[in-house]
């Protein structure tokens, strides 16, 4: 009986002496693990450096402050759930990379490279009551036609083409003056003046002296002097009927009647009653106000929604209720250097004369550039100068900083997307200054503690680097441009249509540009207005219906495959 009691015992110290060590083992593997779990220290003028020890920055002196605990398990110690560690890496010299956590050439703490960390630094995660403080507002991609909406000033001119001068081509004195004020309306055929000219006055005598030693058969000399003389007044512009007069009457006149060579209203008056004139002196300027042109300031950066036959729309302020509808005809090839602007002439028909030359205006002229183009508000896009980032609104309070490439500004302050963004998505329209300011924050800190967040690593014992494509590669590089024979000349570097003429822009190679020629051939000249689109002339002029500027139509190429 007392040996089986004293098995017992032995046995139940056995196992108390056997739970001892187990808790001992487990204390201590929790006393190890404590001791592992580190502390980070930073600075907050200099966030690239980190440290694992409280101290003062090296750089600035600055008290050093904790930014996130951190355990220091290996790969193989991870558990499910935990962030998979690749590797670890100097915070001080990137190039020291290792299998396993250790010290650095410097004596620091290697950091891990989590598999995830480059997907993190591209996200932060923000509390509601943050966002509200923010003032994040957010806004949906669409989609939709893209306009481009050119408001800038102008001013009234003359139509340069339909100006005149009177003048003389002999000396003389003025008798009479039918016109005498500024801005009479006159026909043509109309009496200007009356002027007397000795000059004039021995050619009439010349005509009439041929004339009558013309009786009977005249001979050939007789009827080459009658020729000479009846040349002579018509060089002096005096015009048939006059001629046909004087050859009726056979008497000479002291004076002659100037008439008006054209319709339009006396813009300059330079002669008065009983004044001596000389010989190409200008007398008067007429002008035809009927159709006025009209010069808009563009910038440049706006000349490529700018078109030959566009329809522009022209306000008055002394005219409020009535807009007047006009055409480009012509953009001129110069740009001010100090405005940075270029002259754009419109034409427009002025029924009533209420546009009246001087006038300041405004103009506002409408292009569709793309009829479906991916928009986003110009509020949402921050530009740096290398790169626009769009803040992309995700579940669960997140938000994506992603680099977008924008193509041409709308009306309403839109801006076109050409890649990076998806139509449907939520993105930032206000208060994404504060999201960069964390974003940045927090990529500074990612780049020290895990360096391949920013930029691809190659993991220890990869080669990567030797295979990498150097930078500046073009060997043949693929470029787009315009199928339009003249519009090769200018090349993209991305698709899409043709700013000139809404065509597809056609991807090619280096090596096949440098083959094609830009040139095109020339149709013919057609009127703006679409109504006189039958009018076809082999050279610039006027329209013989309305009287505005002819355009340039160019050969539509074939279709390129």
């Amino acid at each position: 009986m007392k040996k089986i009691k004293f098995i017992l015992f032995a046995v139940l110290l056995a196992v108390v002496a056997a739970g001892a060590i187990s808790c001992g083992n487990h204390s201590g593997r929790e006393t190890a693990n404590a001791s592992e779990v580190k502390t980070l220290y930073t600075c907050g003028m200099h966030p690239q450096i980190i440290q694992d020890h409280p101290g003062n920055c090296p750089i600035c002196g600055m008290k050093l402050t904790p930014i996130r605990k951190q355990a220091g398990t290996s790969p193989a110690a991870t558990q499910p759930g935990e962030r998979k560690i690749k590797y670890y890496k100097s915070t001080m010299n990137p190039g020291e990379t290792g299998p396993q956590p250790g010290k650095d050439s410097m004596g620091m703490d290697m950091v891990p490279v989590y598999e995830d960390a480059a997907n993190e630094s591209q996200t932060i995660a923000i509390d509601p009551s943050t966002i509200q403080t923010m003032g994040i507002r957010t806004g949906e991609v669409t989609r939709g036609p893209l306009r481009r909406l050119i408001r800038t000033v102008a001013n009234v001119d003359y139509d340069e083409t339909a100006l005149a001068d009177v003048t003389t081509k002999y000396k003389g004195w003025i008798e009479k003056l039918y016109v005498d004020a500024t801005g009479a309306l006159v026909n043509p055929g109309d009496p200007l003046f009356e002027i007397y000219s000795p000059e004039l006055y021995s050619a009439q005598t010349e005509f009439l002296a041929a004339l009558s030693a013309e009786p009977g058969t005249p001979s050939t000399e007789d009827r080459a002097l009658l020729e000479s003389a009846r040349t002579k007044l018509k060089f002096y512009d005096i015009s048939d009927a006059q001629i046909a007069e004087l050859e009726k009457t056979r008497s000479a006149k002291k004076t002659l009647t100037i008439s008006a060579p054209i319709s339009g209203f006396v813009v300059e008056k330079n002669v008065v009653a009983g004044q001596m004139v000389d010989s190409g002196m200008k007398l008067y300027r007429l002008a035809d106000i009927g159709v006025v042109w009209v010069y808009a300031q563009v910038y440049e950066q706006d000349l490529s929604a700018v078109q030959l036959g566009q329809e522009a729309t022209m306000t008055l302020s002394y005219l409020p209720d009535r807009k007047f509808r006009g055409r480009v005809t012509y953009v001129y090839p110069t740009v001010d250097e100090k405005t940075r602007t270029a002259r754009v002439r419109m034409e427009f028909h002025n029924p009533g004369y209420f546009l009246k030359p001087g006038m300041f205006a405004t103009v506002e002229l409408v292009a569709d550039i793309a009829p479906s183009a991916l928009l986003v508000p110009d509020s949402a896009v921050l530009r740096s100068g290398q790169k626009n980032t769009v803040f992309v609104a995700l579940p669960g309070g997140k938000f994506e900083a992603r680099t977008v490439a924008l193509g041409l500004s709308g009306e309403n302050d839109q801006d076109q997307v050409l890649s990076g963004l998806s139509e449907g998505e939520r993105i930032v329209t206000s208060g994404q200054f504060m999201l960069d300011s964390e974003s940045q924050l927090r990529e500074a800190i990612q780049k020290m503690s895990n360096p391949n967040a920013a930029a691809a690593e190659p993991v220890p014992g990869t080669n990567e680097a030797s295979n990498a494509t150097p930078v500046g590669t073009n060997a043949d590089k693929t470029v787009w441009v315009c199928p339009m024979p003249e519009h090769v000349s200018i090349t993209y570097d991305h698709p899409g249509k043709c700013p000139i003429c809404a065509m597809t822009l056609v991807p090619v190679t280096k090596s096949l540009l440098e083959k094609i020629q830009p040139g095109g051939k020339l149709l013919y000249y057609t009127c703006p207005m679409p109504e006189h689109s039958d009018v076809h002339s082999d050279k610039p002029g006027k329209c013989p219906k309305c009287g505005m500027t002819l355009i340039p139509v160019m050969e539509t190429p074939p279709a390129t495959q």
